[in-house]
């Protein structure tokens, strides 16, 4: 399991995506920035102990009304190969050190985890207590065998698409929504998996939605 350090973090997460936030596609905020406030999230564990694996829901008052995002993060202890364009920035931890902070949706570690998290092989953490489940996170798979972890992201304005060989494509919800129903319903037409998470509005109510939906390729 994962181990959560109570120490000091410079910069803190919040200022790193601050800066970050406006160079993607998805970003809805101001011109001149977000302004962010944690609202929810969970973690993760990598298998091997070497990546921490966070997907953090931040809250923007920047723009015309709040926006709240799912930004998943991989920290780790040395530069990943060939993700230079999924570079967050770096971070010095008061225990760990220079952490190198990624947007997850490219960080292959994230992306296993997450499928592994979808077939049920694999359970969500709390964002802030060490070996403590997060019981608000559910994920369902209705598909055959295992998934491909063999993906291409792709950001574009809704979103981040993880695409696999057989068309079969996992799609997170980078600008989250409150599901409609206080239940969560049957899954879209075309969607065999889906993780669902709660997340905090601004006036403290609690909201839950969908994070991730995965989907089948269309039939021809």
């Amino acid at each position: 399991m994962a181990v959560i350090h109570r120490t000091t973090v410079k910069p803190t997460k919040l200022e790193l995506l601050t800066s970050w936030l406006p160079s993607r596609p998805w970003y809805r905020g101001g011109a001149a920035g977000p302004e962010l406030t944690k609202a929810g999230g969970f973690r993760l564990d990598d298998p091997e102990g070497e990546v921490g694996i966070e997907f953090m829901v931040v809250t923007d008052v920047s723009g015309a009304g709040p926006t709240t995002y799912l930004v998943p993060l991989t920290y780790r202890g040395a530069p990943l190969d060939g993700a230079e364009h999924a570079l967050v920035g770096t971070m010095e931890h008061g225990v760990l050190g220079t952490r190198w902070a990624y947007d997850g949706g490219h960080d292959p570690v994230l992306v296993a985890q997450l499928l592994a998290l979808i077939e049920g092989r694999a359970e969500a953490q709390d964002q802030s207590v060490s070996d403590l489940p997060d019981r608000e996170v559910s994920a369902s798979y209705t598909g055959e065998g295992p998934l491909s972890t063999d993906v291409t992201a792709t950001d574009d304005e809704d979103g981040t698409a993880l695409a696999m060989p057989d068309g079969t494509t996992l799609r997170l919800h980078r600008v989250l929504r409150p599901a409609r129903d206080a239940e969560e319903g049957p899954l879209p037409q075309g969607a065999i998996g889906r993780v669902t998470g709660c997340w905090e509005l601004p006036d403290g109510a609690r909201a839950r939605g969908p994070y991730a939906v995965l989907s089948t390729a269309p039939q021809s």
